[in-house]
């Protein structure tokens, strides 16, 4: 599985005599292309609607780009996925820079946890999660604290004093 993308697809059931103008459809699908969007699209429009790709037709297939990509956000995800034992829904939450990143984390974190594959997670919504407050999971919450620190090891002091030749080794570790 490559980089994945955000499209927006729009598609409706072809317009027939009884209804000449049908309903359209519009489906956020991440991806790694627009083939892939596509199908994915006919995959879920044909569960969710009576429309097939053979009695259906694609309005729209649009990429749909981050505001603000510089930006660190959290991101709460619910999806559904298959596995061994059964369906299951869940909701789980991300810090990424943009709505992809955390879907990609998604199914990164699906697969080591749950050995989840790419077929069998189906993502429900995606949402910005606006006020910190909101934030759920505390493997998240740890990250959003006003006074966050990181250690920083294996500092290595710069002496002024230092002689351009030594008779043995440099060690770093105090």
């Amino acid at each position: 599985m490559g980089r994945l993308q955000e499209y927006e697809v729009i598609g409706r059931h072809l317009p027939t005599e009884a209804n000449p103008t049908p309903a359209m459809y519009r489906m956020t699908i991440f991806a790694p292309n627009e083939t892939v969007a596509k199908s994915r699209y006919w995959y879920f429009l044909r569960g969710l609607r009576k429309v097939k790709k053979a009695t259906g037709e694609i309005v729209s297939v649009k990429a749909v780009h981050e505001k603000h990509p510089q930006k660190v956000k959290n991101f709460g995800i619910w999806l559904r996925y298959d596995s061994r034992s059964g369906t299951h829904n869940m909701y789980k939450e991300y810090r990424e820079l943009s709505r992809v990143e955390a879907v990609e984390s998604l199914y990164s974190d699906m697969a080591a946890r749950h050995r989840a594959r790419f077929r069998s997670i189906h993502v429900l919504r995606v949402a910005e999660i606006e006020k910190t407050e909101d934030v759920k999971r505390p493997y998240i919450r740890q990250l959003i604290t006003k006074n966050l620190s990181f250690p920083l090891p294996h500092r290595i002091a710069k002496e002024n004093t230092k002689k351009l030749f030594s008779a043995k080794r440099p060690s770093t570790f105090a």
